[in-house]
């Protein structure tokens, strides 16, 4: 074949291949909006279906696209089979000769997905509105905020309740209340009584699990100076061997196993719900936690249910679960070995600071040293810092490998709060109460301080180490002065 001739056929290749691509291209407008490749499939959609995507289309681009990238689509459910209502739904308007919500609940994704919503329910993110009446919310309501907001708290309504939830309220006119609505909070209450918001994590309309399993998917509330777990997991070992090899997480894998789709990283999701090999997916967060990191002073994961008497998987059954993940990479000494520094580092925070903390707090209220107001006193302040902020930035930290957050933004801040700012302003509450008449609440209220000072833990602050400790710890100052430091320092 002459040259001419071969590029002759060259040319004619690249023109047809580029007729394809364009007939593709063109498929979709400038905005990557699907047109007949995805009009054509509508035969398979229900009539009522059928008119909201016609409609949606033109007026909401962007929802029709992510909706046509969706498994939803692909099955054939479109706006209507989710979004439809009983004429009696607290929230259900006419739309278009349809009776539809704009609310999809739990209890409407249960229709198709029914174990993930009953898991779900029995998790403490179905129960994350219960912050109402929580100190958190009495913060952002009264302390930073005011009710000036159709009776309500602007810094509640754009803050607390767009991660934890709110009681969604529908007005006279049918309306949605916009105190309550959009949210999207986790623990979110629907008008049809139901609890949660799935689009918390699976972001409406594409509900792609590669975005869900991802560590940004929680970072929407898990982060932060209280609760910073998408910044611990980050600095962790995990989070940093996540990012660096994320091209190799095979997170469209429709298994998604640890172990056998993937071995790059854990992200949140492959460590509280994801598939191992020998366990199922779950959509209780808690299922695999022993400790409860939560609270002033941790416990247990099921503590409280046992003191009620509520059935409950063990702490040490949903410990072994976690294992079972952990086991996909790691051996079982190194793991026990993990778990054994972890739960030093939580019970050494509950023994030398949580409780002391709180019994001091308590005596105070017993001997009538503080208001009923919260927060209107210098030492409600820095008790709350301890254990709400430092204190939890201190366990979790622990819980997921991020030293720095264990140590100087935990540890570190906890003890300097307790030593330099509730001690003195302890003893200032009490010297008030005494010098108002209160003599004998503050020789009570000092004995308390005076026990837990007494305790080993605390004999550096109180002056009552042993002589051989202190100098034992002199002799290894002057010594890493000799080697690091001029001697004039």
């Amino acid at each position: 074949m002459s040259i001419e001739k071969r590029n002759g056929h060259i040319r004619l290749v690249s023109l047809v291949v580029s007729l394809v691509f364009a007939v593709l291209f063109f498929s979709s407008d400038v905005m990557g909006t699907p047109k007949a490749l995805v009009m054509k499939p509508f035969d398979q959609l229900s009539e009522q279906s059928k008119e909201c995507a016609a409609c949606h289309k033109e007026k909401n681009p962007s929802i029709y696209a992510q909706w046509g990238r969706s498994k939803h689509y692909g099955a054939n459910v479109g706006c209507y089979e989710c979004h439809q209502a009983d004429p009696d739904d607290k929230d259900a308007i006419v739309h278009e000769g349809q009776n539809i919500a704009v609310i999809v609940s739990p209890k409407d994704c249960g229709n198709c997905h029914v174990k993930e919503v009953e898991e779900f329910g029995q998790s403490h993110h179905a129960k994350a509105a219960q912050i109402l009446g929580s100190q958190d919310n009495f913060l952002a309501e009264v302390v930073e905020g005011a009710m000036t907001m159709h009776g309500q708290s602007a810094v509640a309504v754009n803050g607390c309740w767009q991660c934890h939830g709110a009681e969604v309220k529908v007005l006279e006119n049918g309306d949605l209340d916009p105190t309550t609505w959009p949210n999207t909070g986790i623990g979110r209450i629907n008008p049809d009584g139901s609890l949660g918001a799935c689009s918390a994590c699976h972001q409406r309309h594409e509900f792609d699990m590669v975005q869900a399993r991802r560590p940004e998917a929680c970072g929407k509330c898990h982060l932060g100076p209280d609760h910073p777990q998408k910044e611990i997991y980050e600095e962790s070992k995990h989070g940093i061997n996540f990012y660096a090899h994320v091209d190799q997480m095979n997170l469209d894998s429709a298994k998604w196993i640890v172990g056998e789709d993937y071995d790059a990283a854990p992200t949140c999701a492959t460590c509280h719900m994801s598939a191992t090999r020998e366990l199922p997916i779950t959509h209780d967060v808690g299922n695999r936690i022993s400790w409860t990191l939560r609270p002033a002073i941790s416990e247990k994961i099921d503590a409280k249910d046992i003191a009620s008497g509520k059935p409950s998987k063990s702490w040490e059954a949903r410990r072994a679960d976690m294992q079972n993940v952990c086991q996909s990479c790691h051996t079982k000494s190194m793991i026990e070995n993990f778990y054994i520094q972890f739960d030093s580092l939580v019970e050494l925070y509950n023994e030398k600071f949580a409780r002391p903390s709180k019994s001091l707090m308590a005596v105070l209220t017993q001997e009538n040293m503080l208001t009923e107001i919260s927060f209107d006193e210098e030492i409600e302040w820095t008790w709350f810092y301890l254990w709400h902020h430092e204190g939890r930035r201190a366990r979790h930290g622990a819980a997921m490998q991020a030293p720095d957050y264990v140590q100087w933004h935990g540890m570190f801040e906890v003890a300097e709060r307790f030593y330099v700012e509730m001690v003195p302003q302890f003893l200032e509450v009490v010297e008030v109460a005494e010098h108002n008449g209160n003599t004998d609440g503050a020789k009570r209220a000092r004995a308390v301080l005076e026990e837990v000072l007494a305790r080993p833990e605390h004999a550096w602050f109180s002056g009552n180490e042993p002589e051989e400790v202190k100098k034992a710890r002199l002799d290894a100052q002057k010594a890493f002065k000799a080697r690091y430091l001029n001697e004039s320092q």
